[in-house]
Order: C-alpha cells, then structure tokens, then sequence
C-alpha cells in the first residue's frame, strides 16, 4: 500500500532534537483501517521516499496528533537538503 502526501517538517524540542514529519490525519486513518490496533509501540515498518532519498524506517503512532509520525533521520535531511519548517513531499510504502 502507498501514501503520497505533503507534510511540513518539525524538530522535537527534546535533547536528542530528532526530526519529524506528521502524517496527515487521513493517511493515519487509512494504516489503523488497515492494520488495526497494533502490539508495542503501534509502529509500523514503511519504506519512505523525500526528494529521490529512499530509506527504511518505521512510523509510530503519535497521541497528541492522533496521526503517526515519521522520523527523518540527519542523512536524509543532508542528501534531501530539508530542515524543520520546510513542507516536503513525502510517500511511504507499507513494508511487508
């Protein structure tokens, strides 16, 4: 199953300074439609794609959104140029 949607990118404000990408709300219905309740952590394993970079991650549920994050690692963002505040397009790719 794949997702093409755009989403800005934002930065947490923790220590760590991870970088996110919320999914949009319709997105995240569609993968709990799919998938359901999951055990865990309710990540799910996705093949991500940003400005021709593909890598694989996971995204994870996020309370305070209701939509799953999806976390842009420091080589994605170098190779794809993008920094918090930039809106980007993004597709994931469900892994199976």
């Amino acid at each position: 199953m794949r997702y093409d949607f755009e989403a800005e990118i934002w930065r947490s404000s923790g220590a760590s300074g991870w970088f996110f990408a919320t999914l949009p709300i319709e997105v995240a219905e569609g993968l709990r439609a799919l998938h359901g309740p999951r055990a865990g952590f309710g990540s799910l394993r996705v093949r991500a794609h940003l400005a021709g970079v593909n890598w694989d991650t996971s995204v994870f549920p996020d309370a305070r959104s209701g939509s799953f994050l999806l976390p842009l690692k420091a080589q994605v963002r170098q190779r794809t140029g993008v920094t918090a505040g930039d809106r980007a397009a993004i597709r994931i790719d469900l892994a199976i």
